[in-house]
């Protein structure tokens, strides 16, 4: 780690309590922080911060969702050709792809990426079912 540290140039306003907070133990630099935070009323916890800020961002992560599950809505008419789908997107046998068909709406694929998530829809919708991307 004394590898990496990096230097830093030290206001000579601030040298001698630079000096004396080097020499506190982890404890006593704890301590300390505790002391100022009351004393202040703030807080050293960044993340908290941040956290209040997610909602905000989380907005704009919800518009570039990466993950994607793939919900088979309905089998629509031509039922043998979404199982036939089915089986070769889940890698699941026959009765299996014929029960996820059945229990319709029904996830497909949990996780899927964009892409994937994409071309299931394709394959399935030119089977006949109708999908839907959450």
């Amino acid at each position: 780690m004394s590898d990496e540290q990096k230097t830093v140039e030290v206001p000579e306003k601030f040298k001698s309590l630079v000096e004396q907070v080097e020499k506190l133990t982890v404890m006593e630099l704890a301590e300390l922080v505790k002391v100022l935070e009351d004393k202040f009323g703030v807080s050293a916890q960044a993340p908290m911060m941040a956290a209040g800020a997610a909602p905000a961002a989380g907005a704009a992560a919800a518009e570039e969702q990466s993950s994607f599950n793939v919900e088979l809505t309905t089998t629509g008419g031509n039922k043998i050709s979404v199982i036939k789908v089915i089986r070769e997107i889940t890698q699941k046998g026959l009765k299996e792809a014929k029960d996820l068909v059945d229990a319709a709406p029904k996830v497909v694929k949990e996780g899927a990426t964009k892409e994937e998530a994409a071309e299931i829809k394709k394959k399935l919708e030119e089977a006949g079912a109708t999908v839907t991307l959450k």
